[in-house]
């Protein structure tokens, strides 16, 4: 798996405090002028006063027109996020930064919490032959068929996550598509009783295919996070692939790594696959 890198590449300007971009093919550039701002917005990049740049060095610091400024601008009101103020400018709309809120949950808990708070839609459920990759690492034989289910989880009915997940076929009696659309599926595994061990986890990002583009809600070339996880019960043996697919602007990955695991594999490592 390999991450793949927008076409847009940004940079920071120390000048204008707003990434540089050089403009992606096929996109108008008002559509990117607004993608770009509306990042910033969302991390608080605008300061207290949540003053945008005037207009004039808007044109000037992303070398377009003030009729592509003035369209993005538009934009981004519609969706509530500025108010322009005669005379004055635009301004971040109070409350649109999002909170940082710190994790404190372990793994099954915050399975738990994101069930709780999410609605499920079970898009797919069979038994099928998986991937090569899919069989490597859940170490299933050749030939082997294994529970297949690809889920939707909605927050106030707005896609927040996809997932793709295959087990082994050994647990069959107790996961189907109807069970899956009541608990989800790791309560499903527990109740047959398995015992969740290590976990491996490898994030990486995603360009949107047409197909994910409208499961998610999203643009077609938007990119994604892709979140791998492979769950092994207590005698290391995996039993859970799950690939989950999120949009970069309703979610975000949040980790705690304890100070005696910084210097382990628990901390995470960069792995760098080449071109």
């Amino acid at each position: 798996m390999r991450f793949v890198s927008p076409k847009a590449v940004k940079t920071m300007s120390p000048a204008a405090g707003i990434p540089e971009f050089s403009p992606a093919k096929g996109t108008l550039l008002h559509r990117q002028l607004f993608l770009v701002l509306r990042e910033q917005i969302l991390r608080g990049a605008f300061g207290p006063s949540g003053a945008l740049p005037k207009e004039e060095e808007l044109c000037k610091h992303f070398r377009v027109s003030r009729i592509t400024v003035r369209r993005a601008l538009a934009d981004l009101a519609t969706l509530g996020l500025v108010e322009r103020r005669h005379g004055l400018g635009t301004f971040v709309r109070q409350g649109t930064a999002i909170p940082r809120a710190a994790p404190n949950l372990s793994l099954i808990d915050e399975l738990k919490k994101q069930a709780s708070e999410t609605e499920v839609q079970v898009l797919l459920f069979e038994h099928a032959l998986p991937t090569e990759s899919v069989v490597h690492l859940l170490q299933l034989g050749e030939g082997e068929e294994a529970i297949h289910a690809v889920r939707l989880r909605t927050l106030d009915g707005m896609p927040v996550m996809l997932t793709d997940a295959w087990i082994p076929s050994e647990f069959r009696k107790g996961v189907s598509a109807s069970r899956l659309r009541k608990s989800p599926l790791y309560e499903l595994l527990l109740g047959q009783g398995v015992v969740f061990g290590r976990v491996l986890q490898e994030f990486t990002a995603v360009i949107a295919d047409p197909t994910l583009a409208g499961q998610m809600k999203v643009e077609v070339g938007a990119a994604l996070l892709r979140l791998v996880r492979v769950m092994h019960d207590d005698k290391d043996r995996p039993i859970l692939y799950l690939a989950a697919f999120l949009s970069s602007e309703r979610s975000r990955i949040l980790m705690d790594i304890p100070g005696d695991t910084v210097n382990t594999l628990t901390a995470g490592r960069i792995v760098h696959d080449g071109l």
